[in-house]
């Protein structure tokens, strides 16, 4: 496997008044091609600011962060946008749905700023929520569908444009463990069939389990790690 993200001696620090925390301070981290990763730690520990650097939502002081061995570091806004749109898949706790479209519509929306024909986006939207068991409910609207199916229909938005990797933060923290197994079976087949890259933050061991390897995060360093 080769890297496919790589942070060097990455630092970021937050103002709060006139205080400055540091959440960062010379952080490495190296992140192979179809890996699967699990990130825990306590409230604090810079989790959610590492999802942010790895999703180009956020920016860092210093260091570099590679992806794919290009440098995303020093990219402008658009630059960071236009990169997001075809290589980040986000899911998160909550869904984030629209509530006003169906499933089709909502897992349609990240190609709508793509130049995809409409036969071509509705190609895609058929085969991302087929992967997720969900195409007989493609009419269905969010207030229709149960939590893990909601989940589901994010799942399928995220891989919809067939990014390199995914994001996900706390993606079962919101669902019963039944709901919540059946959802981390989905990420795994993601991994281990479709070669997906994950990186998921959670607070659940039970989560973690499924990933191929842990990173413990304790006050903005890697204090443990377990495979």
């Amino acid at each position: 496997m080769s890297a496919l993200i790589q942070l060097k001696n990455v630092k970021k620090t937050y103002k709060r008044g006139k205080e400055s925390i540091t959440i960062f301070d010379g952080l490495n981290l190296t992140i192979e091609q179809g890996d699967f990763v699990a990130i825990m730690g306590p409230s604090g520990s810079g989790k959610t600011t590492l999802l942010n650097l790895l999703g180009g939502t956020d920016r860092s002081d210093s260091g570099e962060i590679n992806f794919d061995g290009e440098r995303i570091d020093g990219y402008n806004e658009g630059q960071l946008a236009a990169w997001r749109a075809r290589s980040v898949g986000f899911i998160f706790q909550f869904y984030n749905l629209m509530p006003v479209l169906n499933a089709a519509q909502n897992v349609e929306l990240p190609l709508m700023l793509t130049k995809l024909p409409a036969s071509k986006r509705r190609a895609n939207v058929e085969t991302a929520l087929k992967i997720v068991g969900l195409w007989d409910r493609a009419k269905h609207k969010p207030k229709e569908l149960s939590g893990g199916q909601q989940q589901r229909v994010a799942i399928a938005r995220a891989i919809v444009s067939d990014p390199k990797f995914l994001l996900c933060d706390e993606p079962t923290g919101d669902l019963d463990r039944t709901t919540a197994n059946d959802i981390l079976g989905t990420l795994q087949q993601l991994n281990q069939e479709l070669g997906k890259t994950i990186v998921m933050v959670t607070h659940d061991p039970e989560a973690a389990r499924f990933a191929k390897r842990t990173l413990h995060l304790d006050k903005g360093v890697f204090a443990e790690v377990t495979a």
